[in-house]
């Protein structure tokens, strides 16, 4: 079983991560012909078809503990990357997504850096028609993955785009109240109620947070959102270690769907990974806010060590 591991992670770091052979033989401290003979082995054996395949009895065991430990619909657990983790769970987010996603399907997505990354994966996988919806304001972070158009049209699919034409914070609750209230805004909001998938990122309180990196809140922020408890933040609203809704003034300026919505839809994706996240991820997961879970292998196992 260690070594069908090792196999699995080998394939995964080489074809997924994009990993040179050197570099897999320093990380797993094997030689580099012993990578060599794995990777063919990986091929031979039909690990490797175009995507890789997770059903090893190691990480599929821990799959089920974290199913049955949150009570969850499903989790996908990949190995950690050594580099980037936020990019390695949104390939695994996208894979998993483009497996399930059936012509015509609409997919919620949320805010973040995560998300971003999966929606960058998944249009380059997808070959089918899909809808998009977005579930907060701010164009230009969607707009990086999705080329501010309203529609993508590649690989053989045709992917229709609805953003939310808002910033995502105003300056005052009433302008929030009023912009939330106009039509054309009203009927994306409207759209997420019916999705097939909501795909969404769960953030750490700290200085990597998408919403502090795009300047909209500050360090004086941050500290005050501690003291009031919180612990993490899903689509821009934050919440304590329980997964319950802080009160932040911030909230009632925000332009999203409410957070509370999430435990009413069906097959919520929440996608994230890294020891900062580890507290905000457990929150999430036990408030009911989350179905399915997508992660990497350490903060699978934090997670089942820790709570």
């Amino acid at each position: 079983m260690i070594k069908d591991d090792i196999l699995f992670k080998a394939a995964w770091y080489y074809y997924i991560e994009g990993m040179t052979q050197q570099q897999i033989s320093e990380l797993l401290g094997l030689s580099r012909m012993k990578v060599v003979q794995f990777l063919d082995q990986a091929r031979q054996e039909g690990l490797v078809q175009f995507k890789v395949r997770s059903d090893f009895s190691n990480r599929l065991q821990l799959e089920k503990d974290i199913i049955e430990k949150y009570k969850l619909d499903d989790a996908y657990i990949v190995p950690t990357s050594p580099n980037n983790v936020n990019e390695s769970v949104a390939k695994a987010a996208a894979q998993y997504l483009n497996e399930r996603l059936k012509e015509n399907d609409y997919i919620n997505i949320g805010y973040g850096e995560t998300i971003s990354y999966t929606l960058h994966y998944l249009l380059s996988y997808l070959d089918k028609k899909v809808s998009f919806i977005s579930l907060a304001g701010g164009v230009s972070v969607y707009a990086k993955s999705l080329v501010g158009s309203s529609q993508i049209s590649r690989n053989n699919a045709s992917v229709d785009i609805h953003l939310i034409p808002a910033p995502l914070i105003m300056s005052s609750k009433e302008l929030a109240t009023e912009l939330c209230n106009e039509k054309s805004i009203r009927n994306i909001m409207d759209m997420t109620v019916s999705s097939d998938y909501t795909l969404v990122g769960i953030g750490a309180l700290d200085t990597a947070a998408t919403i502090y990196k795009e300047g909209h809140i500050t360090d004086s922020d941050l500290v005050l959102l501690k003291r009031n408890g919180a612990i993490g933040d899903i689509l821009s609203q934050f919440y304590d270690k329980d997964g319950n809704m802080i009160n932040a003034e911030l909230h009632e300026r925000l332009i999203s769907v409410k957070l509370e919505t999430l435990k009413e839809k069906k097959n919520v994706i929440g996608v994230a990974g890294g020891p900062a996240k580890i507290v905000s991820m457990n929150a999430a997961i036990k408030s009911g806010m989350i179905d399915i879970l997508i992660t990497d292998e350490e903060s699978a196992r934090a997670l089942m060590e820790n709570y």
